[in-house]
């Protein structure tokens, strides 16, 4: 075989071959369904993202439809009754899940590009500007989460679904920046870190090219971690009636149902039902967290420890 033929025979190789980053979803895709409380997970995750999508087609009525009978018990027409409104609590669970998936995302996602941003330049700078920042992020993770959520949702009150991702953002990055952090630092010194330094590299380019792949199943663990605190601190806001009242959301019912008094009036349903929707949605993401750290550690793989 000629030298030419040698080539050509390696290029089409390489056009049959997937990417390497194709691999590598395809494997930690494998890893996160075998393990079977990320699956578990998984399955939830993916019902109420189902649910909100096609909230329209399976709520029986609209999320602020009202004229019903009020405080009605559970009926053929109302499976779980009625508000003190008149609206039909199903139909506003069915809508609600569309706030607690959409804010927890959305938030989550935000929050850990905030914290890749800061955290890998954090962990690779050093002197004055890395001493700044180390005060920035210990004044955010000394000061308590939730106060500071309560004071600056309540300054900018009326900012409806905007101002509640707002407030979970900007204190909900610090955590994530700093574990980040001590990665990036221990990336730092590495060869494959040194002979890009010495190619003459930027370090833009060092970090986000050379650290930042190879704390993937990291970043993705903090993401699920910061899409859960978005969605109990999404409920816990709108409960607070700290957000948009008007919204139909798991929060909101919880708000309204303790201004009627509905332990009192026998409606628990109200109570039980957002709570418990808020809880396994928060879960299903603590567990697929599980499959993500097997990906990280082959140790904890389902099957490997035996």
């Amino acid at each position: 075989m000629t030298t030419t033929q040698h080539v050509k025979t390696l290029q089409s190789d390489q056009a049959v071959r997937p990417p390497r980053r194709f691999a590598f979803i395809g494997r930690s895709a494998a890893t996160l369904w075998a393990n079977w409380k990320s699956r578990l997970g998984l399955i939830i995750l993916a019902f109420f993202i189902l649910v909100a999508i096609f909230a329209p087609v399976l709520a029986p009525y609209g999320a602020s439809q009202d004229g019903f009978p009020r405080n009605a018990d559970s009926s053929p027409e109302h499976w779980f009754g009625t508000t003190a409104a008149g609206e039909d609590v199903l139909s506003q669970l069915i809508y609600g899940s569309q706030i607690s998936v959409t804010v927890g995302f959305i938030a989550g996602i935000l929050s850990t590009i905030v914290a890749v941003l800061i955290g890998l330049s954090w962990g690779y700078i050093k002197g004055f500007g890395a001493e700044v920042v180390n005060f920035i992020v210990n004044l955010f993770l000394v000061v308590p989460g939730l106060p500071l959520m309560i004071v600056i949702a309540a300054y900018l009150q009326n900012g409806g679904l905007v101002m509640i991702v707002a407030v979970i953002v900007i204190t909900g990055w610090a955590w994530g920046a700093r574990v980040l952090r001590s990665q990036t630092q221990s990336l730092r010194s590495r060869d494959f870190v040194t002979a890009a330094r010495f190619s003459g590299d930027r370090p833009f380019r060092i970090v986000f090219n050379e650290i930042l792949p190879n704390m993937t199943s990291l970043i993705a663990g903090g993401f699920f971690g910061a899409a859960t605190s978005a969605i109990l601190a999404e409920a816990g806001l709108e409960f607070l009636g700290l957000g948009d009242s008007s919204i139909v959301s798991w929060g909101t019912i919880l708000y309204w149902a303790q201004n009627s008094n509905a332990l009192l009036t026998g409606q628990w349903i109200l109570l039980f039902a957002p709570g418990l929707c808020i809880a396994l949605l928060a879960m299903s993401l603590t567990l697929i967290n599980f499959g993500v750290d097997a990906i990280s550690n082959p140790r904890l793989r389902e099957g490997k420890s035996r």
